[in-house]
C-alpha cells in the first residue's frame, strides 16, 4: 500500500468514526421518554437474540447507574439474575445490593495485591494503560511506545500522525522517562507503577467466570456520556453488541446523567447513602447531594480533576483508619522495603491531600438575619 492509499484509508476511517459519533449525539439529544422507550426495545431485542443463541442473561451491578438498570429491566418484565463483586463497593451500596437480591461474588485479587503487583489506577483508564506500557517496555510493544511518545502510528493505526495515541504532554513530562534514550527526550520516571488492571482482576474476571459457568451474557449500566473508553466502545458498537469474543447490552448507552437520575426517580430506585439524595436545582437540573460517582476506595481515576473535598478527603471523613492505610501504608517499596501509599501518587501528580480539608463557610449577608 502506497502513501496515497494509506492516506485515503485513514480518511475513510476517520469519516466512519465521525459518522458514528454524530449518530450517538443525535440519540443523546432525543427526548427522555423516547430514550427510555428505545432502551426497552434494545433490552428485549438482546434477550430475544440470546434466546436464539441458547444463552442466558444477567445484570452486572455496581453503583446507582446499574442499580437503576436492574430496576428498569424488572419494570419491563426482564427478570434475570444480578451479580456484583459487592465487597469493593461502599458499605451503603453493599446494603442496597443485599436488599434487592444481588448475588455477591469474591474479587479475583485484593486491592493491595493489585497496587503492589501492577500499580496505581490513576488519571484515567486509557492513560494509565499507556503509562503501564511505557513502564514495561518489550520488543513487541516498541511501535506502540513510539506512538505514545510521538503520536505517529504504524499500520494498525492507519499510519496516522499526531494521533490520540500520544500521551498528553503533562503526563509525558511525568511518566515517559523510560523512553528518554530511544526518543531523545528528557522526561521523568515516576516513583511508583501505574496500571489500569484493577477492574480486570477484581471485577471483570470474577463476573466473567460466573457468566461462563451460567452460560450468560451481561446487561451493563454504561452511558456514552461518561466519556473515555466507555464512550469509544459505545459509539463504535451501540447498545447491543454481538462480537466474536464479547456479547453485551448497554441499553442506557445514549442516556445523559439527567436521564438516568430521572429514571431512578420514576422507578423509585433506592439511592445508596453515599450518593445522598436526588434533588432538583432551581433550573430543573437533577443532581445527587453527595457523591456524583462512586467506585472502589482505592481508585484514583479522575481524582486530579476533582475540586476539594475530593474522594480521598471524603474517605477521610467517613473512615479515618481506612484513609490512613491507603494514604501511607498500602504498598511496599521494592527498592527500600518501606511503606507508602496514595499520598506519594497524589503528591507526584499535584493533588493536595494531606491537610485535613474543611470547606470554607459561605459569606453571611444581611439577608441571613432577615425574617
Amino acid at each position: 500500500m502506497n502513501e496515497a492509499e494509506r492516506e485515503r484509508e485513514f480518511e475513510e476511517f476517520k469519516e466512519k468514526k465521525k459518522l458514528k459519533k454524530a449518530q450517538m449525539t443525535a440519540m443523546q439529544n432525543l427526548p427522555y421518554n423516547i430514550k427510555v422507550r428505545r432502551a426497552e426495545i434494545r433490552a428485549h431485542e438482546f434477550i430475544s437474540t440470546l434466546d436464539g443463541m441458547g444463552l442466558e442473561a444477567h445484570v452486572s451491578v455496581g453503583g446507582l447507574d446499574s442499580i437503576t438498570l436492574l430496576y428498569f429491566l424488572r419494570s419491563i418484565g426482564i427478570n434475570v439474575p444480578a451479580i456484583s463483586v459487592s465487597s469493593l463497593e461502599d458499605k451503603s451500596i453493599q446494603k442496597i445490593h443485599k436488599e434487592i437480591g444481588v448475588i455477591s461474588l469474591s474479587p479475583g485479587k485484593s486491592k493491595t495485591q493489585i497496587l503492589n503487583e501492577f500499580g496505581f489506577p490513576v488519571i484515567s483508564k486509557r492513560i494509565a494503560g499507556k503509562i503501564e506500557t511505557l513502564q514495561h517496555p518489550t520488543e513487541k510493544n516498541k511501535t506502540v511506545r513510539h506512538a505514545i511518545i510521538t503520536g505517529e502510528c504504524g499500520a494498525q493505526g492507519h499510519f496516522a500522525k499526531n494521533s490520540r495515541m500520544k500521551l498528553p504532554q503533562k503526563w509525558l513530562e511525568l511518566f515517559a522517562g523510560y523512553e528518554n534514550e530511544n526518543e531523545d527526550v528528557n522526561y521523568k520516571i515516576a516513583p511508583f507503577l501505574v496500571s489500569n488492571k484493577c477492574c480486570l482482576y477484581m471485577k471483570e474476571q470474577p463476573c466473567d467466570k460466573w457468566a461462563k459457568e451460567h452460560n450468560s451474557k451481561p446487561f451493563l449500566g454504561l452511558m456514552a456520556s461518561e466519556g473515555g473508553q466507555r464512550e469509544d466502545a459505545l459509539v463504535e458498537h451501540g447498545c447491543n453488541y454481538f462480537g466474536k469474543n464479547v456479547i453485551r447490552s448497554a441499553p442506557f448507552a445514549p442516556f445523559l446523567r439527567q436521564d438516568l437520575l430521572q429514571l431512578a426517580i420514576d422507578l423509585k430506585v433506592p439511592v445508596p447513602e453515599i450518593y445522598g439524595s436526588i434533588e432538583r436545582k432551581a433550573d430543573g437540573t437533577l443532581y445527587t447531594t453527595k457523591a456524583q460517582r462512586t467506585g472502589c476506595s482505592m481508585c484514583g481515576f479522575g481524582v486530579h480533576m476533582e475540586k476539594r473535598p475530593h474522594r480521598f478527603d471524603l474517605l477521610r471523613a467517613r473512615n479515618p483508619k481506612e484513609w490512613d492505610f491507603w494514604m501511607y501504608r498500602c504498598c511496599t517499596d521494592p527498592k527500600t522495603g518501606g511503606k507508602f501509599g496514595w499520598g506519594r501518587v497524589l503528591d507526584y501528580i499535584g493533588v493536595e491531600w494531606e491537610d485535613e480539608y474543611f470547606p470554607e463557610p459561605e459569606q453571611m449577608t444581611i439577608l441571613d438575619f432577615m425574617e
